[in-house]
């Protein structure tokens, strides 16, 4: 059974939040387009299902934790 403990702390959720909120709004104003912004948009929601849960896969990966835990 796999646990996905959370990994990401407040700050780096509300990092991933603004920046995906700018790529949306790039797109949709334009700025950004064509297959670039499709690879950006789909980088956003990653960024806000990641945000939203608190746990990344690629932190896991290198163990990184910026989740201030109690011990």
């Amino acid at each position: 059974m796999v646990v996905m403990n959370k990994n990401m702390g407040v700050v780096d959720r509300v990092y991933r939040v603004i920046v995906a909120v700018l790529v949306a709004l790039f797109g949709y104003l334009e700025i950004i387009a064509g297959v670039f912004s499709i690879i950006l948009m789909v980088l956003a929601a990653i960024f806000i299902i990641t945000s939203i849960i608190g746990y990344c896969p690629v932190y896991s990966l290198f163990k990184v934790n910026t989740c201030k835990t109690k011990e």
